[in-house]
C-alpha cells in the first residue's frame, strides 16, 4: 500500500526535524567562515613591531659571533 503524503506543515514538530536533518549538508572542507585579504596599505601596528623584532635578532646573531 503507498503512504498518504502529509504536508510538512501538518507533521509533528519531531517529523519535521527529522526531514530537515536529512535536507542539511555538511561543508565538507570548506570553512564557513567569511575571510577577507587585508590591504597591505594599511597600517598595522603588529606588522612594524614584528619588523623591528626581526631585524634586532639578525644584529644579535652578527655580534654574538665573536
Amino acid at each position: 500500500m503507498k503512504q498518504k503524503y502529509i504536508p510538512l506543515e501538518k507533521q509533528s514538530k519531531r517529523k519535521q526535524k527529522e526531514r530537515h536533518a536529512t535536507q542539511r549538508r555538511d561543508w565538507g572542507n570548506i570553512s564557513p567562515i567569511t575571510k577577507k585579504v587585508e590591504s597591505g596599505k594599511l597600517y598595522n601596528r603588529k606588522k612594524s613591531k614584528q619588523r623591528w623584532h626581526d631585524y634586532d635578532r639578525s644584529l644579535d646573531f652578527l655580534f654574538s659571533s665573536q
